[in-house]
C-alpha cells in the first residue's frame, strides 16, 4: 500500500507531465474503498479483477496465501497512443515500479523526444 500512497504524493508532478494513474485490484468494492480512504487516493481504483482480466493483460494468476488465488502484480507505463513503454510482472511483492524511477524514465524519454524533434526541424529546408 505504500506504493499507492507514493504515487498519490507525486500525482501533481505526474499530471504536469501529462500522466494519469490507474489502479486495478481483485479487492471487493468495500475493500477498495477502505484502501482509497486509508491512503487518501484521488486517482481511479478499479476493483473485482478476475482471472480473465489477468489473462487480458498477461499477468500471472497464482496463489497468494492466505487469500487463495488472485492476480499477481503487473504494472504498465503507457505512452502516447497506448504504446507500452515499460512493464513489470511479478509473482509476489518484489519488483514494483517506484514512482521516482517512473518520473525519471518519463523525463528521459521526453528529453529524447524533444531532442529528436529539434533535429528533425533543423534538417528540414
Amino acid at each position: 500500500m505504500r506504493q499507492l500512497a507514493a504515487y498519490e504524493a507525486q500525482k501533481a508532478t505526474l499530471e504536469k507531465m501529462g500522466c494519469a494513474i490507474l489502479v486495478a485490484s481483485v479487492d471487493t468494492e468495500e475493500q477498495a474503498r477502505k484502501v482509497v480512504g486509508s491512503q487518501g487516493l484521488t486517482y481511479p481504483v478499479a476493483y473485482g479483477c478476475t482471472r480473465e482480466d489477468a489473462d487480458l493483460i498477461g499477468a500471472w494468476w497464482g496463489q497468494h496465501p492466505p487469500d487463495g488465488e488472485h492476480i499477481q502484480p503487473a504494472e504498465f507505463l503507457l505512452g502516447r497512443g497506448g504504446t507500452v513503454l515499460a512493464s513489470m510482472y511479478a509473482s509476489g511483492q518484489v519488483g514494483r515500479m517506484a514512482v521516482d524511477e517512473v518520473i525519471h524514465f518519463i523525463e528521459g524519454r521526453e528529453r529524447s523526444r524533444l531532442r529528436q524533434e529539434r533535429q528533425q526541424q533543423g534538417a528540414q529546408p
